[in-house]
Parts: C-alpha cells; sequence; structure tokens
C-alpha cells in the first residue's frame, strides 16, 4: 500500500529533487504543502520537518476521472517528504492500491502506470 525510501539531504533539498524528478517524468507540481509551517502558524507546535508535494499527470488524472468523478478524492498524487527518527524519508500510497478500493473497471492499467512513474520519481530524488 505504501512505497517509503530513505532520502539523502535536508528536506528542502529533497523536496527540490522531488519536484524535478516530477517535471523530467512529465508530470506537473501543483504544489508542496509545509504541513510543520501551516500547524505552527494555527498555534500547533510540531517539530518534524513534512512537505507534502502534489504532482499530476493531466492526460492520466483526466482518465480516471472518465471512469468516476468520486476518483477526484485520491488526486492529485501525493509525495510527502519528512523527518523521521533523524533520518528523511519519501513515501506515497500506491496508486494501484488507492485506485483499487475504487472498484471501477479498467483503472488497474492506469494505476500501474502512473504508479511506475511516482516509484521513478521517489528513486531519483533518493538516489
Amino acid at each position: 500500500m505504501l512505497y517509503v525510501k530513505e532520502a539523502m539531504g535536508s528536506v528542502d533539498e529533497v523536496c527540490k529533487k522531488v519536484e524535478a524528478a516530477a517535471v523530467a517524468n512529465q508530470f506537473g507540481v501543483l504544489g508542496s504543502i509545509d504541513l510543520k509551517a501551516k500547524m505552527n502558524a494555527k498555534g500547533v507546535a510540531f517539530g518534524p520537518e513534512v512537505r507534502v508535494v502534489e504532482v499530476c499527470s493531466p492526460t492520466h488524472a483526466k482518465m480516471a476521472l472518465e471512469a468516476g468523478m468520486v476518483i477526484s478524492t485520491a488526486l492529485p498524487c501525493r509525495i510527502s517528504v519528512y523527518q523521521e527518527g533523524g533520518k528523511v524519508q519519501v513515501a506515497t500510497l500506491r496508486p494501484t492500491a488507492l485506485l483499487d478500493m475504487f472498484g471501477k473497471p479498467g483503472l488497474a492499467q492506469l494505476a500501474q502506470e502512473v504508479e511506475a512513474v511516482i516509484v521513478k520519481i521517489i528513486d531519483t530524488a533518493c538516489g
């Protein structure tokens, strides 16, 4: 269900690598959310760095949405970069597991294609 890999460098450096790898693999970067900063700004003290990079392939997203608009709840793909145990980790929910939950026929191949790219993005950023 999860794909997690350890990365070298700071959270900021790894986020930049994730974003560059996404663009190199024809995925757009929709944004990056600094969860630590957001929580701290709302008065909730939180220590570890954690960022969520949202990436998307418009072509794949269109195909998924055509199978059912409820799939919009799983879009865009999210790649988390965070500190845990003194290390930087990069993780995502596997699209194959996520889209399987919708029970829509024909999504397995699409999910496999997207997952292959997401794994490649993470592997590149962590390599």
